[in-house]
């Protein structure tokens, strides 16, 4: 029964794809026509309307030419991200907070949705951690490139002197796995913690040890999630969690090496940036690897985010 919903939805992406491409052709084709006709009439007021649609046109061509590179196993899955707050006390707390809300602005414009799976908050602000799934076609794909310590510079609210500092946070990205028989966990391999629920959540959260950490003693990966009021709920989607973390260690053919589902990540300070977010003493965006940037740091954070992910696709297409 799983196999044949699968080949259905295989079926269905393929022929979304289909449709799409027949869309651009036409557009093409319409934009064409008008072109020609305003050209043999001399009139200049469709002008506009054919730049307009030569740009939209261009656009999906783009994106429709990237879904191409996403060609991973699991790229067209769910994405699992964690946030961890690095060197920088409560202001890299505030970070990871603002680096949430990016990704979250960012998947809502693309269509995705966001759940909540578990979080910590800091200590005087902001977040310690936090895991979220990006629920939608190529989540994964899109979202992987973002794996890796980001760095911001401004000046600090939380420094009455108004000093500038350098803060960090980490990004986990992971696919959601519903089942793969590649990974096989044995019960027997697990310790399986409870614990109350952090954050609002009234009566409920003060009396009830309904959130569930798992974990995985021969490889030392741990999960957790406290979404749910329910405990067998919440150890369903950790344990679907602990499923991504082991699948992708295995699609990487690095049993042995844990920390390679962390990809990119070394210490989350100096030196193993992935990107740049300056406030000051002036405003930029910058890929370390791609050389991507953006002066508009403002709709960056509000989650304008699709050039730095589409530099990083296209720069390990030309590598592989």
């Amino acid at each position: 029964m799983a196999n044949s919903q699968k080949v259905l939805q295989k079926i269905k992406q393929l022929k979304d794809k289909v449709e799409k491409y027949k869309n651009l052709e036409q557009t093409r084709e319409d934009l064409l026509v008008l072109a020609q006709m305003a050209d043999e009439e001399e009139d200049l007021s469709v002008l506009d309307e054919i730049k307009d649609g030569l740009k939209e046109l261009t656009k999906n061509l783009d994106e429709m030419t990237l879904e191409t590179l996403l060609s991973g196993e699991y790229d067209k899955n769910n994405a699992i991200l964690t946030l961890h707050s690095g060197a920088g006390g409560t202001e890299s707390q505030d970070w990871t907070e603002m680096l949430y809300r990016m990704y979250t602005r960012w998947a809502e414009k693309r269509g995705y949705t966001v759940t909540t799976l578990d979080f910590l908050d800091g200590d005087e602000a902001g977040l310690k951690s936090v895991t979220f799934q990006v629920s939608g076609v190529n989540a994964y794909g899109y979202a992987k490139g973002e794996k890796g310590v980001h760095r911001l510079v401004r000046i600090s609210p939380f420094d009455a002197a108004g000093r500038r500092h350098t803060s960090f946070a980490s990004l986990e990205v992971m696919p959601e796995i519903e089942d793969d028989t590649t990974v096989v966990i044995n019960p027997d391999d697990l310790r399986v913690d409870t614990y109350r629920s952090s954050g609002a959540g009234g009566q409920h959260v003060n009396k009830t040890d309904s959130a569930i950490r798992i974990t995985h003693i021969p490889t030392g990966v741990v999960v957790s999630c406290q979404n749910e009021r329910s405990q067998h709920k919440n150890r369903e989607t950790a344990m679907k969690m602990l499923r991504a973390k082991l699948a992708e260690i295995l699609e990487r053919e690095h049993k042995e090496k844990i920390d390679d589902i962390k990809g990119e990540e070394k210490d989350i300070a100096w030196g193993s940036q992935i990107r740049s977010y300056v406030f000051h003493p002036y405003t930029m965006v910058k890929d370390h690897r791609t050389s991507f940037e953006s002066g508009n740091i403002g709709s960056v954070m509000d989650g304008e985010i699709d050039g730095f992910i589409n530099a990083y696709l296209k720069m390990k297409a030309t590598e592989e």
